[in-house]
Order: structure tokens, then C-alpha cells, then sequence
């Protein structure tokens, strides 16, 4: 895998923005061979390990940009190697940049035929290089209908850089795109492939770096190595009181179950002790599914806990008001989530108050939630889900997660990252509450916030993927079986490393 490697076997890949692509492309213009020439013998490889030996035809869909240029060099390098190739260009060479012209012009140097128009025929890959990362409109016409068609072909589809169509810096459709088998990405991952609607149109994604150095970046994806300091074995010579007090306030009247689950799941994950400060005063005295947990009165929690998690099942009375309110001033780490978010959204005078705490404030909402402390609309949110999370983070102070395929989660700091985990069974009542559990037991086993976030999260979806893997959703899938999914799976990980060297 010389000119790149796959994302499963990533660690901390970059990820770039358009303009920030553009700005490493064009430090690195002058290299030999160029850029165009590296991506297209990248992705002519990946398209030779797809067809496997397989006779047939190859066609390419090149459009007007560099993007259409990786195509051409891709389709030269496949007829070399012997392959079939037709190759399909609308665009005359006068508009087409540079690079791009200098591409086609070595294809009909090498022999390569050109058509202009989209031909039928018995396809065994079919190759997507109309748009990449410059894509700034909505596509129509003639495009929007090759896209369509290459959407019906009955054959593996390989999309270059990004599958044409779908915005790289967000992930939205624009109007129509690509659902590709495979795409070849290159130099660094895009935020469009990793969230919204790029994940179900990128299909098995491959990195390229096109061995360059690693770009310097803002945004990474999000992967074990990010929160390796917490996965640590617990000493033998250990008592409860070493893991902490996590403590749940929520719970109000038919909404219990939110407040357990996300107590469990503290439980599950290694908290010390965990208090439950239910809302209802209906309320049971004890959880007989788990009645390690100590339920109570919400009052006094934040003097008994060192991690504190507001909103799950809390509702928005006043009793939850005052709730919301008398926790911005605990002293430890504060998790909101849920009711607590839009009780938060609704009283500006608690603004002030949160961004003045001393501890870490760790913000869970769904588009929804966040478009409401945004007071935009949750298509606002959904039109650039990167931006909208980082102007979160810088606007309350707190380290931010904004859920969704391709979660986002952003730090006080300016660092982002895009968690790859997860699956669809996570679209289930109570997922959510099952993550702040998660969340609010690390923080009180005393893991560093941005590393709580970031590890609660990978492993939230982890266990969903895991769950999968046993057939256990994704349809199906619920709440609660993803607390001792998790638990699982945090163990092999502290063994894994442990016996990979670490401490």
C-alpha cells in the first residue's frame, strides 16, 4: 500500500476541509509525479483489487474539473494494465484546468477513446470521477442524470476523492449523488464522507496520502488513540471509593426508565457508586433490575457525587428549572443532556452562569437540541454540522457533542473529530441516555473531560457495531443492551493495550 492506507487502519487520519485540501495541493504543486498522477495510480490500484482478475469492461465517468483529470489517469493506467476501459467526458479540453487537460491528453496520447455521452453496456466497475471536493452547487441536467443512471448499474462503483454529488465539507446531497461501493479518497479524509448523508453514500471508504507528510489539522478522526490514558488496569489493592460517585438527575413522572438507563450504564462502566436523583415522587426506593443503584431525592446529589449528568427523562418543570439551576454550581464535571439542554436553550440567564462554572461542562444534543441553543433551525444545524458544533463548544465553554451519523464532537480548544462508530440500531429510544451514563462513569472514575467525551462516544457506537457482529440488531436494537455491550468491549480494549506495552 505504497501511495496510501485504508481507514480501518488509521489511527489519527486528518481531516481537511475543501479550502484546506486546496491549500496542501498547492504546496506540494510542483511535485514528481504530480498529484493528479499519484491520486489516479492510488485509485487505479484500488480498482485492480476490486476487479480481481475479472474480464470485462470498465467505464469512467470523468467531468469538467481536476476531479475528471484522476479519471482520466485512472483509465489510462486500467487499459495499460489490459482492462477494458470506455470512457465518458462531456467537457471540451478548453475547459478543463490544466492538469486535468495535461491527463486527457496523455489517455489519447496512450490510444484512449473518448465519448461524450453516457452509453449503456455490461459493466463490472464502474468509475465516479465527475465531481470531487469543488463541488458548489446542486447538480442538474446532464450530470444529475448520469448520476442517476450510474445509480441503477448492476456492478461495484468506485467514486474518486468524494462521491460526486455530496458536499465535502458537510455531507449534504446536492441535489443528487452518488451511492458508491467504494471510494478512493486522497491526501486526507473530508468531513462530508465521515457525516450526514457521506456515510451512506461513500460505502467502503480508502484513504490515499499520496505520501505526503501528514497535513497539519484542526479536524481527526476520532479513534482509540485518542483517549489510550483512560484505558487503565485496575489495581489489585482497589476499593469502590478509588472509581468515583456518578450521579443522574432526571426522571420526572412517566419518564423513569431514561434516568435508570443512564444510571446502568455508569454502573456498567466502572463507577464507583451511582446516585439517582429522580424527579418523580411517585418514585421506587430502589431499581429491582439493579439494585446496586441508590436512588433518592435529586437534592443533595451534587454533595455526594464527583461527576454529576443532568436530563435524561427530567422534563421541563420547575422543579427541573431549579435543578438545571442549582447545578451550575457544582464543582466537578457537569454532563447535560436532553430536558436539561432545553431548559438551557429557554433561560438565557443560565448562559452566563455555565460558561462562569470552574469544572468542565460536557454539552450531549441532538441536531434538534442544538438548533434550539443555537436559535436556528435544525436544517441551519444539519447544512454544516462541523461549524455548528465548534461555534457550540466556543460559545459555552464546553467540550460538545453533537449526535448523529458520523457524530461530532468538538473541544473548548478548537479541535474537533468525527467518530466513525456506530450503526443504525442506535435510532432507538434511549440510546442517548445510555451515552450520558457512559459518559458521567468515566468522568467519575476521573478520566480528563475531552477524553471522557471522546472514549464514551467511540464506545458507544463500538458497542452498537459489536452488538451487530452477535446479531443483535441492527433492527431492533435497544437501549439496554448496550450498557454490558460496552462494558465488554472497554475491558478488551485496557487488556489489548496492556499487552500492546501500556501501562
Amino acid at each position: 500500500m505504497s501511495l496510501g492506507q485504508t481507514l480501518r487502519a488509521l489511527r489519527q487520519a486528518a481531516i481537511l476541509r475543501a479550502d484546506e485540501v486546496r491549500s496542501v495541493e498547492a504546496q506540494h504543486a510542483g511535485l514528481q509525479p504530480s498529484l493528479m498522477e499519484r491520486a489516479g495510480q492510488a485509485a487505479a490500484e484500488r480498482a485492480q483489487a476490486l476487479l480481481a482478475g475479472r474480464q470485462g469492461c470498465v467505464l469512467v465517468l470523468a467531468g469538467p474539473g481536476n476531479n475528471g483529470g484522476d479519471g482520466f489517469v485512472v483509465a489510462r493506467l486500467l487499459r495499460e494494465a489490459g482492462h477494458d476501459v470506455v470512457m465518458v467526458c462531456a467537457a471540451d479540453d478548453g475547459q478543463m484546468p490544466t492538469d486535468a487537460r495535461t491527463a486527457r491528453q496523455a489517455w489519447q496520447a496512450a490510444g484512449g477513446q473518448t465519448v461524450t455521452d453516457f452509453v449503456g453496456g455490461q459493466w463490472i466497475l464502474a468509475i465516479d470521477a465527475l465531481f470531487g471536493i469543488g463541488l458548489t452547487r446542486s447538480v442538474e441536467g446532464r450530470y444529475a442524470d448520469w448520476i442517476t443512471r450510474l445509480n441503477t448499474l448492476n456492478c461495484p462503483v468506485m467514486s474518486l476523492d468524494v462521491p460526486s454529488g455530496i458536499d465535502a465539507d458537510t455531507g449534504r446531497i446536492m441535489g443528487v449523488a452518488v451511492r458508491a461501493s467504494h471510494t478512493s479518497s486522497f491526501i486526507a479524509l473530508k468531513p462530508g464522507l465521515l457525516t450526514l448523508n457521506g456515510p451512506d453514500h461513500c460505502g467502503e471508504l480508502t484513504l490515499h496520502t499520496l505520501d505526503l507528510p501528514a497535513p497539519a489539522a484542526s479536524g481527526q478522526l476520532l479513534t482509540r488513540a485518542h483517549f489510550l490514558a483512560g484505558l487503565q488496569a485496575r489495581a489489585a489493592n482497589s476499593h469502590k471509593g478509588n472509581f468515583g460517585q456518578a450521579g443522574v438527575i432526571g426522571g420526572a413522572a412517566g419518564m423513569l426508565g431514561a434516568a435508570l438507563l443512564a444510571a446502568r450504564a455508569s454502573l456498567y462502566i466502572g463507577a464507583g457508586r451511582v446516585y439517582v436523583g429522580l424527579l418523580d415522587r411517585q418514585a421506587p426506593a430502589v431499581d429491582l433490575t439493579q439494585p446496586e443503584l441508590m436512588l433518592r431525592a435529586p437534592g443533595d446529589l451534587h454533595l455526594l457525587c464527583n461527576a454529576l449528568a443532568l436530563g435524561p427523562g427530567m422534563g421541563q418543570s420547575e422543579i427541573a428549572s431549579q435543578q438545571l439551576r442549582r447545578a451550575m454550581g457544582f464543582t466537578g464535571p457537569l454532563v447535560l443532556d436532553a430536558d436539561a439542554l432545553n431548559l438551557l436553550a429557554a433561560t438565557p440567564t443560565l448562559h452566563t452562569l455555565l460558561t462562569q462554572r470552574g469544572g468542565a461542562t460536557l454539552l450531549t444534543p441532538h441536531p434538534a437540541e442544538a438548533a434550539r441553543l443555537m436559535q436556528c433551525s435544525l436544517a441551519d444545524i444539519q447544512a454544516d454540522r462541523v461549524m455548528m458544533c465548534c461555534t457550540l463548544a466556543r460559545r459555552y465553554r464546553a467540550h460538545v457533542l453533537l449526535k448523529g451519523a458520523g457524530s461530532i464532537v468538538a473541544l473548548p480548544d478548537g479541535r474537533w473529530f468525527v467518530n466513525a462508530s456506530g450503526n443504525a440500531g442506535l435510532a432507538s429510544a434511549g440510546s442517548g441516555d445510555v451515552l450520558t451514563g457512559l459518559l458521567g462513569g468515566l468522568l467519575a472514575q476521573g478520566w480528563e473531560a475531552g477524553a471522557a467525551l471522546l472514549g464514551a462516544v467511540h464506545l458507544h457506537g463500538a458497542a452498537a457495531d459489536w452488538l451487530v457482529t452477535q446479531d443483535v440488531g441492527p433492527v431492533g436494537m435497544t437501549a439496554g443492551e448496550l450498557a454490558p455491550a460496552a462494558r465488554r468491549l472497554l475491558n478488551q480494549w485496557i487488556a489489548a493495550e496492556q499487552g500492546a506495552g501500556h501501562p
